[in-house]
């Protein structure tokens, strides 16, 4: 007979899996870029299948439209103007927009 998986363990074990497959493609990014892609495409798949967010690290670290590995310097450009931070995607020139959040030090 099956072993039963447990509700709560495919989200746990989904997880596992999208930060082994970010790991893989930060290790790919200098030699393979498609590679990097794909294992950002399967992160992203299982992600969806699970429904599960990604945490935020992982969602600013690729390209929304071309699914890319941003690298800063090789596949990203970082500049800061007017209060935000816009990182433009070197493979397919796209820009996204990130407010510059300061820092609440907890006096009023």
């Amino acid at each position: 007979m099956a072993e039963k998986v447990r509700p709560g363990n495919g989200k746990r074990i989904a997880r596992e899996r999208i930060d082994i497959l970010f790991a893989e493609a930060s290790r790919w990014v200098h030699e393979d870029t498609g590679r990097a892609e794909r294992c950002i495409a399967l992160a992203r798949r299982i992600a969806m299948k699970q429904r599960l967010r990604m945490p935020k690290r992982y969602r600013r670290q690729f390209c929304r439209t071309c699914y890319g590995y941003l690298v800063p310097g090789r596949t990203a450009r970082i500049r800061i103007q007017h209060g935000k931070v816009i990182v433009t995607c070197l493979l397919c020139r796209d820009q996204r927009r990130y407010p510059v959040v300061r820092e609440y030090n907890g006096k009023v």
